[in-house]
């Protein structure tokens, strides 16, 4: 049985053997939000909305975890421990396009076809934060936004410098780059999950394309933001005018507007 959401309809996209449910609603070019661990929590949908109502068509896939489930601890460690072994997405902890990248590239296509526009947009968020920079190797991703980018887990330093992108998808995406193309990226600096390195790492290898919003996490800092602060868009948001987390919203959302509409 498809579960539902409060203005979305609900339907379910197969590729090359996998089969999720996607959540579709507004109008105009599409954006593919990509939920982040424990799954598609309201804080999650209610960024959704908040691009939907800027004109655009939202498309939320369902990769893990049950849709509208309010985010907890444990449903977090839970649904970890299970995407952690899934043949779906292990791959990817070592940098290749797993199973879910070919899926996503998919959905992409099939969203742009139906939806119309010059193109699509993608915003990945914490364990699927990278996943809207793999999908950049297709010509239609005209707007990746990477928020907390966790993946591959920092541990020891090359993972802690890694993109989570394979070494032919990067070549890709530089290329795509050099011809205007560009890609944003959100952390908290205190972040450990998102290492000052991976962000390092996309500035060196995309220069002015790799659009970085990194927002003052360290102790003592004047907006009183934990240092173990996190989910930029979601859980850790203060919709306060004003507020640096308020303001990186703000920015993603023109970011897709100027990139899908030219607004």
């Amino acid at each position: 049985m498809l579960e539902q959401i409060e203005g979305f309809e609900t339907s379910t996209f197969s590729h090359d053997g996998l089969a999720h449910q996607v959540f579709k609603g507004g109008t105009g070019p599409c954006v593919i939000v990509i939920h982040e661990i424990p799954g598609l929590h309201p804080g999650v949908v209610d960024f959704a909305r908040r691009v939907v109502a800027r004109g655009h068509s939202v498309w939320m896939p369902s990769l893990f975890g049950t849709p509208m489930k309010p985010f907890s601890i444990a449903s977090t460690v839970n649904t970890l421990a299970r995407v952690c072994v899934s043949r779906e997405f292990t791959q990817l902890a070592l940098d290749g396009p797993g199973p879910v990248m070919g899926w996503l590239r998919a959905l992409a296509a099939d969203a742009h076809e139906q939806c119309g526009g010059p193109g699509v947009g993608a915003v990945g968020m914490c364990f699927t934060g990278g996943f809207a920079l793999g999908m950049m190797v297709d010509e239609r991703m005209l707007a990746p936004v990477l928020s907390q980018p966790s993946m591959p887990f920092p541990l020891g330093a090359r993972r802690r410098r890694s993109p989570g992108v394979s070494a032919g998808d990067l070549d890709r995406i530089k290329e795509r780059a050099a011809r205007g193309a560009c890609v944003m990226g959100l952390r908290f600096s205190r972040d450990s999950m998102v290492p000052t390195a991976r962000f390092e790492t996309l500035r060196r290898e995309l220069g002015d394309a790799f659009i970085a919003v990194e927002i003052d996490s360290s102790r003592h800092n004047e907006w009183g933001i934990k240092p173990r602060a996190h989910s930029v868009l979601t859980l850790d948001l203060v919709d306060e005018p004003g507020h640096p987390t308020r303001d990186a919203l703000e920015r993603v959302l023109d970011f897709l507007d100027d990139r899908l509409d030219g607004r």
